[in-house]
């Protein structure tokens, strides 16, 4: 019996299952790998407490559909997602359906950890969802009417050219606005940005104020 906190990795890469078990074994964790969705699945619901690590795009049964029948069959483990590069629609999808973070491949050992250990918070700290609402009302009302229609798009997967297009302004200003917003949230990635604008209700509407 250990008391090492258990990792679920959900991967069809043998290559990515055995560099990501050896970054978290030499960091303290125990884990479990898992060489597709459907394996995982088998087995989810008697799977021992953890987090799950969970690859987006695989065969058969996608990162997606995996989380969508965990949600059905009532297992809460916390999963933090893993894309590749151009998959942040995709990763803003998963973090909407509950997802507590998404990271890009390749990622550094810190940004990896960083991830799991937010993923054993939320499993120790309950936090009450109205409080966590209410607490991103407060700090989104420090930006700007175009920082916030900025991280509407972004909390819908837009790119920063379709921002652009919609709001009629330059892609670079985008940049900029989507720079100062970070700063104001104190923020350092973009899954960060996106847990405070969830919290807050946004990424619902389009930019013009519809219903998504």
């Amino acid at each position: 019996m250990t008391d090492r906190k258990l990792i679920h990795i959900v991967d069809d890469e043998d290559s990515v299952r055995r560099s990501v078990g050896y970054m978290l074994k030499t960091s303290g964790y125990a884990v479990e790998a898992w060489d597709s969705g459907a394996a995982f699945l088998k087995n989810a619901a008697s799977a021992q407490g953890g987090c799950v690590l969970l690859d987006i795009r695989m065969p058969e049964v996608d990162g997606l559909e995996v989380q969508r029948i965990m949600a059905e069959r009532g297992v809460t483990l916390p999963i933090v997602i893993m894309t590749g590069h151009g998959d942040v629609s995709i990763a803003v999808q998963a973090m909407k359906a509950g997802a507590v973070d998404f990271i890009e491949k390749p990622f550094e050992k810190t940004i990896l950890l960083n991830a799991i250990e937010r993923a054993f918070d939320r499993i120790r700290s309950a936090q009450d969802v109205v409080t966590r609402a209410a607490s991103a009302d407060i700090i989104i009302g420090a930006l700007t009417t175009r920082e916030r229609e900025v991280l509407e798009g972004l909390a819908q997967g837009l790119p920063n050219k379709t921002i652009a297009y919609d709001l009629g302004i330059s892609s670079r200003t985008v940049e900029v606005h989507r720079a100062n917003l970070m700063t104001k949230l104190h923020v350092h990635s973009l899954s960060d940005a996106l847990r405070i604008a969830f919290a807050a209700g946004m990424g619902a509407r389009d930019l013009t104020g519809t219903n998504t």
